[in-house]
């Protein structure tokens, strides 16, 4: 070591320079790639950033906070359902939901029309899922047994789910099925027609397929009619058969059928009684070609739509000789093979009604008290 004077040891020592950049890296090219390589990294992150958030926001729970109603019209596209879920603050962004839906819904999928319960806090994903899956609130619609095509058709008229117009003509009687049918928000009127016509005929097909092979109904169209007969005598189940196998020996015998519903048919058709108007003794009497105290053997038509009992009761009657029946006082009938039994359960019938009431309504569940075989003349 070479030794230094005191002047010499404080002066700083001279530090070494900077090595020089080379011209490869202060060219213009250089810079700009690696510019673009920075944005690069950063749109990369920022939309690795932006697909989690967006996944994130598709699949947490929703803004909605009570379970709500949602309808998907018919036809809506992806933004018009996407705008009216955020509109009814289901989703909270709708651009969100249109994009990510349309990525996850597979080639085919739809978002299916309906109206749909929407649960609480619902997430995007889980509205998807319940959109796509159909499973829309479901309505329903009752027409019972013994209804005529007219009377259904108001029904229908009336309930106020249903959307679109009836046929303007009317299906013939006994066509339609009775049922309870069960349909979603905007299902059109003429469709509901169309399953019950179609329901009818199969369930008409099969029974008559099967029936009992001596009826004296020769054809469909007369199995039909009678078994509307039998609808509009009783509602009972267990004696559907039994009314039916009146008719029937009747038939057999050549005798008039003498059935009070089809009085009313032959007076008010398809609309039914008035319920202010009473039906008169006279009534009985009246020629229309429906009242079967007036003409002989079946009526040209139906009187009202047959359910599945009443022709099963037609299609396999009970086999009894009985040829007459008569209200017994507690919903059901009481039925006799002669016209002696029958005048007796009559009276029976008749005091009953008496003590009842000082002044008992007129009804035409009484057969005239007259042999039906003196009438064929």
């Amino acid at each position: 070591m070479i030794p230094k004077s005191p002047n010499e040891a404080l002066r700083p020592e001279r530090v070494p320079q900077p090595p020089r950049r080379s011209r490869k890296a202060r060219s213009q090219l250089v810079i700009f790639l690696n510019f673009v390589m920075t944005m690069i990294v950063f749109v990369g992150v920022v939309a690795v950033a932006g697909f989690f958030y967006v996944m994130d926001s598709y699949q947490k729970p929703g803004p909605l906070a009570t379970n709500t109603n949602f309808v998907v019209r018919s036809g809506a596209g992806l933004a018009e359902i996407a705008n009216n879920l955020e509109r009814n603050n289901i989703v909270s962004d709708a651009r969100i939901y249109r994009y990510v839906t349309a990525t996850y819904l597979e080639e085919g999928d739809t978002l299916k029309a309906g109206e749909y319960e929407v649960k609480a806090g619902a997430s995007m994903k889980e509205v998807t899922e319940l959109l796509q899956s159909g499973k829309s609130i479901l309505y329903s619609v009752s027409l019972p047994e013994g209804l005529t095509v007219k009377q259904m058709f108001q029904r229908l008229a009336e309930d106020n789910v249903l959307e679109g117009d009836l046929p303007t003509e009317l299906p013939a009687e006994g066509s339609l099925r009775p049922d309870t049918y069960k349909f979603s928000r905007g299902t059109n009127r003429a469709e509901i027609v169309s399953q019950m016509a179609a329901a009818q005929e199969k369930l008409i097909d099969q029974i008559w397929e099967r029936r009992d092979p001596d009826l004296p109904v020769k054809t469909k169209e007369e199995f039909i009619t009678l078994a509307s007969i039998v609808e509009k005598e009783t509602g009972k189940d267990d004696e559907r058969a039994h009314v039916a196998s009146v008719f029937i020996n009747r038939l057999a015998k050549g005798m008039r059928l003498q059935s009070d519903p089809t009085i009313i048919y032959g007076l008010f058709g398809g609309d039914g009684k008035p319920a202010d108007r009473p039906i008169f003794q006279s009534d009985i009497k009246k020629e229309t070609p429906y009242n079967t105290y007036v003409i002989k053997g079946l009526p040209p038509a139906p009187i009202a739509n047959p359910g599945r009992a009443a022709l099963e009761a037609v299609a396999h009657p009970w086999k009894t000789k009985d040829l007459y029946f008569v209200a017994d006082g507690t919903g059901g009938h009481v039925f006799a093979a002669t016209l002696e039994e029958h005048n007796a359960n009559v009276r029976r019938w008749r005091k009953l009604e008496a003590e009842r009431a000082a002044n008992p309504p007129a009804t035409l569940d009484v057969a005239p008290e007259v042999d039906p075989q003196a009438k064929k003349n």
